[in-house]
């Protein structure tokens, strides 16, 4: 390793000259603000020494790089388990405020870096902060967000989990699942994840174990009840390593649902993960809800019985605040006739600019005309992502729509 300490270019023309090097293995990836125009060998830009830049992963994903940091069990910089995503200056870094945890302490905690739900928010840490010879100014505001202590513009994460072969083999449409992920959309919550697995205690514990260390809370749906199939509560209790024991009060509320023909040890549906389940009870339901730690099971078969369910849990969590409602979202629609060619590249250089904000499009046919979508926590960064990219084409390029 060569320490050269010098500004970058300057340091960079100092090694040529002593080494002829023809090519240099750089860490830029598509997302970096350098990377735009890059491929995986590109020329050294006009004005610097001629070297061929090798861009190896130029294409990986903020998943990407992580996945193989843990696999291999590469050494990575000490601050990523501090919450630090993208790491500059001590004057433009800090804990990214996506990855803050709710701690009772007056210090707050962050998650790890390699637990960022979406990894186009990785330079949501860069904010510039106070130097010492800026202490007159006022903390600057960074893709919406006021710093990293601010509660009501904090991401919350979900993770939606559906478990039936009859929803993977085809057999019933699963309507349940993307209801969910609207309601939780509506009340300021990212969905980070909604996968469906199979009436197997294993795939569900998996599922679940993956999830629950990754989101603020997890939402089940299906393979509950008495049948050889209803894993749901199995596979929760393996996830957290416990046994399934009778619960008598949940037992007695399904005693006064279905009589006294299903009791004992023959009740397989009182038997609930041991020392971990909490009854969330409401008067509307004639059997409460089922939490574990911040692992909710849902009973609904039906998009009505979804619809009340989700109604009492808004009011039981007003009270113990597990799910908060917190800033909603915004969003706007675009609709264009550009062909995907030439909306590509202006589009790729609009998420740049607007990281904190979700870009997305779609076609309702392939000859229908091109739906473009933002959404995000700050109406302002929405108005100022659209104005940005009309200005890149002719007038009337673009309607909005609703």
């Amino acid at each position: 390793m060569d320490i050269i300490r010098s500004d970058f270019k300057s340091g960079l023309e100092a090694l040529l000259k002593a080494k002829p090097i023809r090519a240099i293995f750089l860490g830029v990836r598509i997302g970096d603000p350098t990377a735009v125009g890059q491929e995986q060998f590109s020329p050294s830009s006009p004005g610097w020494p001629p070297f061929m830049r090798v861009n190896p992963i130029l294409d990986w994903s903020y998943r990407d790089v992580w996945a193989f940091l843990l696999t291999c069990k590469v050494q990575y910089c000490s601050l990523y388990d501090q919450g630090y995503t993208s790491i500059g200056s001590i004057y433009d870094t800090v804990p990214n405020a996506l990855l803050s945890v709710s701690s009772t302490s007056s210090k707050e905690k962050f998650k790890p870096a390699y637990l960022l739900p979406d990894g186009r928010l990785e330079r949501a840490g860069r904010v510039k902060k106070n130097s010492p010879l800026e202490c007159t100014h006022s903390p600057a505001v960074n893709n919406g967000l006021d710093g990293v202590n601010s509660q009501k513009n904090r991401m919350f994460t979900a993770s939606v989990i559906g478990v039936g072969d009859e929803i993977l083999f085809g057999t019933v449409e699963d309507l349940l699942g993307p209801s969910l992920c609207g309601k939780l959309h509506s009340i300021g919550w990212l969905t980070s994840q909604a996968s469906v697995v199979r009436n197997d205690i294993d795939s569900v514990a998996e599922e679940v174990e993956r999830c629950k260390s990754t989101s603020d809370m997890v939402f089940l749906y299906g393979g509950v009840g008495p049948l050889h199939s209803d894993v749901t509560s199995a596979g929760v209790a393996k996830a957290f390593g416990v046994r399934l024991a009778p619960d008598e009060e949940f037992e007695e509320f399904l005693r006064c649902l279905i009589g006294d023909q299903c009791t004992g040890d023959r009740n397989e549906m009182a038997q609930l993960p041991e020392g971990i389940t909490e009854l969330l009870h409401h008067e509307q339901l004639g059997v409460p809800l089922i939490k574990c730690h911040n692992v909710i099971i849902l009973s609904a078969t039906n998009a009505t019985e979804l619809d009340k369910q989700w109604d009492c849990l808004i009011e039981l969590s007003g009270s113990d605040g597990f799910l908060v409602t917190i800033e909603p979202f915004s969003a706007k629609r675009l609709t264009t006739t550009l062909t995907d060619v030439e909306i590509a590249q202006p589009l790729s250089k609009l998420c740049l600019e607007f990281p904190d904000l979700y870009i997305g499009c779609f076609r309702r046919c392939r000859q229908g005309h091109l739906v473009i979508s933002f959404e995000g926590k700050d109406p302002c960064r929405i108005e100022a992502a659209i104005e940005a990219l009309c200005k890149k084409f002719n007038p009337g390029t673009f309607s909005e729509v609703n």
